[in-house]
């Protein structure tokens, strides 16, 4: 067997040699085909057009197969490779998760007297701060009514205040004893009598008031209507939902979660959430509560995540989905791109050896997490592994390390 000779050091000594060994070769090929084209004196793509008419087509494939195979032995080097190693480190199993956008709170609200509605003042749509104005009723009888109790509150208070100068003066006339001691207690009573009634009159003005009040209906908290229910004219009473108001602010997120990683939750539990009104982007949250109570149907528990939603287009109603990050010990880690999968399900990563030279082994992956995959089985720490270039490697190749990661 000829051994393969060895290129000279230097691109143009390398080249002037292969010329060499590409003269040397075509020229046996060329004078068995019976071609006598001098190849010293003319270039080798001269030649190749007149042995081409000498010789037919599927002989002169041929006569190329074989002149592309050895030069691709001849000119063969190591394979330039980039290089990672396997390193221990804490493992995060990320679990997906899929939930849905709620708001802290959410109102039906209804008047809270039956009255016809006189104006509407605001619309699906509608942000309101807390205690804004959203609906009024006809109020003219309740002015009324309390414009009655006014009155009557004014003559309570008169009647109180003649009934206490009475009673000063039959004080002070008792010791002259000009009045009797009885007719003195008979206006003291006469006194709280009035005093009381005061009071009723007072209580009554007041809830008359507020009757009034309530012939407004007010938003209990900042937030959007979502729904409106109601038209000027139309008569309303207490129970009848006229509006429907959400609460944008301290928005949180509901993931129903497999009860298998109910020991592995808890409070402050790293999750990264993505939205798809935010392609492409990550945003990390952490776990505000747990409730430990499992959907019998779905075998699932509740997990909330609180949002700092400023800046970020959330509205409640929207779906998100998101990586629960749990810590599951130390394991072995390699970059995804390390692992080659193969049709038959083997999964295998390259090795080199202290030659320089590769070798295949068969490994077995675990979860995997910020671009690392855990090997469970197959890999010791610390081992060199190729993660670029290791898709057309053979077992024992030399291979040139062009990086290091």
């Amino acid at each position: 067997m000829t051994a393969t000779p060895r290129l000279p050091q230097g691109p143009a000594a390398a080249a002037r040699s292969g010329r060499a060994l590409l003269r040397a070769t075509l020229k046996p090929i060329f004078a068995l085909i019976g071609n006598d084209v001098s190849y010293d004196n003319r270039p080798i793509p001269d030649a190749i057009p007149q042995a081409h008419d000498r010789l037919p087509t599927s002989r002169m494939l041929y006569v190329v197969c074989v002149m592309l195979a050895w030069s691709a032995a001849v000119f063969a080097d190591a394979v330039p490779v980039v290089v990672d190693v396997s390193s221990e480190q804490p493992v995060v199993e990320r679990v997906p998760v899929s939930g849905t956008v709620y708001s802290p709170r959410v109102a039906r609200l209804s008047p809270e007297v039956a009255g016809r509605v006189s104006d509407v003042l605001a619309d699906a749509g509608h942000r309101a701060t807390a205690g804004a104005p959203l609906l009024h009723l006809d109020s003219a009888l309740a002015e009324l009514d309390r414009e009655a109790a006014q009155a009557a509150t004014a003559q309570a208070r008169e009647e109180l205040a003649d009934a206490r100068r009475r009673l000063r003066d039959a004080e002070r006339l008792v010791k002259s004893r000009v009045v009797a001691e009885t007719d003195v207690e008979d206006l003291r009573s006469e006194v709280r009598a009035d005093q009381a009634n005061l009071n009723l009159r007072l209580a009554e003005q007041r809830r008359e008031e507020e009757r009034l009040r309530r012939h407004t209906l007010q938003a209990p908290f900042a937030g959007v209507i979502s729904r409106k229910s109601t038209e000027s004219g139309e008569w309303v009473t207490p129970g009848d939902v006229v509006f429907e108001l959400v609460a944008d602010d301290g928005l949180r997120i509901d993931f129903p979660v497999p009860q298998a990683y109910f020991p592995r939750v808890g409070t402050g539990t790293p999750v990264d959430i993505r939205l798809d009104a935010l392609p492409g982007r990550r945003i990390g949250a952490t776990v505000t509560h747990v409730i430990p109570v499992s959907d019998p149907s779905a075998r699932t528990f509740l997990v909330r995540v609180g949002l700092d939603a400023a800046g970020l287009p959330l509205t409640p109603g929207m779906s998100a989905s998101g990586e629960l990050k749990l810590e599951s010990g130390i394991g072995v880690v390699v970059p995804r791109d390390a692992l080659l999968r193969h049709p038959d399900g083997r999964v295998t990563v390259w090795i080199i050896e202290q030659d320089d030279r590769v070798s295949e082994h068969l490994v077995e992956t675990g979860p995997s997490f910020d671009g690392r995959v855990v090997i469970r089985q197959g890999l010791a720490k610390d081992t060199r592994i190729v993660v670029e270039g290791n898709e057309a490697l053979r077992p024992g190749q030399q291979v040139k390390v062009r990086e290091v990661r």
